[in-house]
């Protein structure tokens, strides 16, 4: 059966539709790129943005028209809008976020408790913005979120928390390390709770030193972490050069007020005395964030103390949202709502913000060393650094795709730095087959 892949949305959705595809894999079922050429289409949903939900709409609609028989969909959306999406006048199929890991066995029963196959190419529409073939891997550690973040659909949509199992973890980092990957990024929605709900102690601190103990990958990272989810010893992890010098801890506003009216728990004095004691601890550290503008309520002054308090934490890197509001969100219900022409504006500002900020961490690394894992970027070798710096060199060169070398940097932009591969120092040998 041939199968179509569509992913909308965050990392944790990648890492999701990518798995579903690899069981189906084993059972001898066969990827492709177009809808026209799919049996069955599957369709990994967002509904964080208005933006997200309206490309849920525009993805079913297009898949439709291309005369696919069977169209699933899953993830954020379908468990709150089902009545919006069969207005749409498409025939689908829905599965919740609890009932998502049984479709492989859902489409065919023969998958049911076979390991997916890490080993095969597999491409899906949404993947090349994600990772560069079998280099990286984002791997689910953890779903749901019990915290009620005031503008935060995703807690209502995923669920009360739910940890993976540590040794299914394992098994899984070493799959994926046998079959080539270089690099595996931890994920989930909310990382920093991670077996929290076992009642056993175990914790995100556990999982990392454990992982670093007993798997071989030559790196691992995090994704977005809940900065009050970091205990005093967390920082103590990075004396093991394996995991990457890279943070990302979402602040989401610079004022306080408005960090209350979210019901983040955590103010800029706090996340200030957090980001100085990982930086001390951790050489060269990248720290990324993600801000939101135009929430209820933000007056202007509120606003210039975000841009403020995002420049003197120099940001690595900022993910901007204008605030969307979600139905059933607490944030929807206050009188407050800013125009979107301001909201607008405000996005604007902090998108230069950003830029200047991501230019000047990449002028620090200029004329520096750094580890590259290399990936194919058609023409040239395109990669990243150990902190997490986008780097292309030229000509592409095949022998090091998927190699990690030495890497001396130049030429600062927004977007990265220029690299001259060290050959005599790569760390790893391998292949993009």
């Amino acid at each position: 059966m041939k199968i179509y892949l569509h992913n909308i949305g965050c990392r944790l959705n990648f890492s999701e539709l990518e798995t579903i595809a690899r069981r189906l894999m084993v059972a001898g079922h066969e990827t492709v790129t177009e809808p026209d050429k799919a049996d069955i289409a599957i369709i990994n949903s967002c509904i964080v943005t208005a933006q997200a939900a309206a490309d849920t709409r525009s993805a079913i609609r297009r898949i439709n028209n291309s005369r696919v028989s069977d169209i699933w969909v899953t993830a954020c959306y379908s468990p709150l809008a089902v009545d919006e999406l069969q207005n749409l006048g498409v025939s689908l199929r829905f599965v919740s976020n609890e009932d998502k890991e049984l479709i492989p066995e859902l489409i065919d029963p023969i998958t049911k408790g076979q390991p997916a196959d890490f080993a095969s190419a597999l491409t899906f529409r949404g993947q090349d913005r994600e990772t560069g073939g079998r280099t990286r891997a984002f791997v689910k550690v953890q779903d749901g979120c019990n915290n009620r973040c005031t503008y935060c659909i995703t807690s209502i949509a995923r669920g009360r928390e739910r940890s993976r199992p540590l040794l299914e973890i394992i098994d899984e980092i070493n799959a994926r390390t046998e079959a080539g990957y270089k690099e595996i990024v931890l994920t989930g929605v909310h990382l920093g709770s991670y077996g929290r709900d076992f009642g056993t102690g175990l914790s995100l601190y556990n999982l990392i030193h454990t992982l670093l103990q007993q798997t071989d990958v030559p790196r691992l990272r995090l994704s977005s972490l809940e900065p009050w989810e970091l205990t005093p010893n967390f920082f103590e992890l990075w004396q093991n050069k394996r995991l990457m010098p890279q943070l990302h801890l979402p602040l989401q506003s610079g004022s306080d007020s408005i960090l209350k009216t979210m019901a983040r728990r955590i103010n800029t004095s706090q996340f200030q005395g957090l980001i100085q004691t990982a930086r001390t601890a951790i050489p060269d550290l990248h720290v990324g964030t993600d801000i939101i503008a135009g929430f209820p309520g933000e007056t202007e002054k509120d606003f210039e103390q975000t841009l403020n308090f995002a420049r003197e934490m120099a940001f690595a890197r900022i993910h901007v949202f204008g605030y969307s509001k979600r139905p059933g969100t607490l944030a929807a219900t206050i009188p407050m709502q800013i125009p979107g022409k301001i909201k607008k504006e405000r996005v604007k500002r902090l998108l230069e913000l950003a830029t200047e900020l991501s230019t000047e961490f990449h002028r620090q690394n200029d004329g520096k060393t750094r580890q590259v894992l290399w990936e194919s970027a058609g023409s040239h070798l395109s990669g990243w650094t150990d902190n997490y710096v986008r780097v292309i060199s030229f000509p592409l060169r095949a022998d090091l795709i998927n190699t990690i070398t030495d890497t001396l940097l130049s030429k600062p932009s927004a977007s990265g730095l220029q690299g001259d591969p060290v050959d005599a120092a790569r760390v790893g040998e391998g292949s993009s087959d």
